[in-house]
């Protein structure tokens, strides 16, 4: 492939996202705010460069542990029949967030950090990346978490099985409808917070203030989590919903199981739309 030699040597990412996750907020060069140019629908130059499929790897890597870290701790929480003997709704939240804070730190100047469809279904609306990467991501995302949760599985394939998986379904006492909504609200909260955390404008104004952008991501997937447990044991997420559904593979999990990808993709589009038309709207001046 071309420049691949280039691509490593100076860490290049050529057709990258116009507004990589946690790198923005970092730059202390510029200033004065220069609005990032839209990523074109469709860049075919993208197959030809290493760096694409580069990007492809760390998504399929990030999600791999990411799933991994997580089904075990739920599984480990689900396990004990005294919920004070385990880290509690309240340790499953923090491996989520800080599993997403780690993962975004670790490859936010590589792909952008995504780590979710969702995600990147927001960005793309948003015309931060091309349809093009859009796809690629998603996909080596879902083909991630599939195997973090297989290997989960693969260890313990019995326990894995009692405990349900770590696989999302609505809570007892709960409606689809309660669910949906629980989805859609968490989602956006965490598509905005990513548009927020690497504003190009915030970089502008408040360049004097170093900013850490997978830090407030990370902490918006705990402060979720805490909320929405209960209600469908927090997808937000639709690749980690369809790795641990796929691996356990239960009809019960399937019947419900729409509600983890319609939520979270209606939720990162209203947080596009909302990013489109109130902070890009804004007008922004450098004194």
């Amino acid at each position: 492939m071309e420049g691949k030699e280039e691509d490593v040597r100076v860490g290049a990412n050529r057709y990258g996202e116009r507004q990589p996750i946690g790198t923005s907020a970092q730059v202390q060069d510029a200033k004065d705010y220069r609005e990032p140019p839209s990523a074109p629908l469709f860049e075919p130059g993208e197959l030809s460069s290493w760096s694409f499929y580069r990007a492809g790897i760390a998504e399929f890597v990030a999600t791999f542990l990411f799933l991994y870290i997580t089904v075990l701790t739920v599984m480990g929480v689900a396990k004990s029949d005294s919920k004070c003997s385990t880290v509690g709704i309240q340790g499953i939240a923090w491996a989520f967030g800080g599993m997403i804070f780690a993962l975004v730190y670790c490859t936010a100047g590589i792909s952008g950090g995504h780590i979710n469809p969702a995600v990147t279904f927001g960005l793309f609306l948003a015309r931060k990346l091309s349809l093009t990467r859009a796809i690629f991501y998603i996909i080596m995302q879902c083909l991630g978490a599939i195997c973090g949760a297989g290997v989960v599985k693969g260890f313990q394939p019995n326990l894995y099985e009692r405990l349900g998986g770590g696989a999302n379904s609505v809570g007892t006492g709960y409606t689809r409808k309660a669910g949906l909504g629980a989805e859609i609200v968490g989602t956006f909260v965490l598509v905005y917070t990513v548009f927020s955390a690497t504003d190009a404008k915030r970089n502008a104004r408040d360049s004097h203030v170093p900013i850490l952008a997978p830090l407030p991501i990370g902490f918006a997937v705990f402060l979720v989590h805490l909320a929405t447990i209960p209600v469908t044991g927090t997808g937000i997420n639709p690749a980690r919903s369809l790795g641990a559904a796929l691996v356990y593979n239960k009809d019960s999990i399937w019947d419900e199981h729409w509600i983890f990808w319609l939520g979270p993709f209606i939720g990162a589009a209203l947080a596009a739309l909302y990013h489109q038309v109130v902070i890009r709207a804004i007008p922004f001046s450098s004194k």
